[in-house]
């Protein structure tokens, strides 16, 4: 796993797969909130990394520090992908467990996130490493696809 640059030639590869995937079990307009920006990953704010199994990337997932008045306690989980043929053998957890310690870093008590009730498979990882469902926040308040979840760092 490591930090990398969210404007590489990987991160850009893993990103159009993972908007890709998004975008087939989401065609509605107005359905995908794809937003983040170089600053929201450079150190002290966020980080992005990379997962590899060798030379090959196989995941990604990003962490920024929410700047929202009654958000600013947290660290927003972003751009989570691993790519379909290394599913299954836990890097999608590898990845969080990095963004956590992250966000533990930047001095943060809780994490969140926004996927969709069509991610099944997200969204039974989230559970597993610990992320409960609450109220829609920030700029996914008036999205009905969203689904958002909370984990606290206690």
């Amino acid at each position: 796993m490591t930090r990398a640059d969210l404007a590489s030639d990987v991160a850009r590869q893993l990103i159009t797969a993972l908007n890709a995937q998004i975008l087939a079990r989401y065609p509605e307009e107005g359905a995908t909130h794809f937003d983040l920006d170089l600053d929201e990953v450079k150190p002290g704010r966020g980080v992005f990394v990379i997962a590899w199994e060798g030379e090959r990337a196989v995941g990604c997932g990003a962490v920024r520090r929410l700047t929202e008045p009654g958000l600013d306690d947290a660290g927003e989980v972003k751009r989570m992908f691993v790519i379909p043929e290394a599913r299954g053998r836990r890097i999608g957890e590898r990845i969080l467990d990095r963004l956590e310690a992250e966000v533990r870093a930047l001095g943060l008590p809780r994490m969140l996130l926004e996927t969709g009730e069509r991610q099944v498979e997200a969204v039974t990882l989230y559970q597993r490493v610990g992320f409960t469902r609450i109220e829609r926040f920030g700029q996914y308040v008036d999205s009905p696809l969203s689904l958002c979840m909370e984990k606290r760092l206690d």
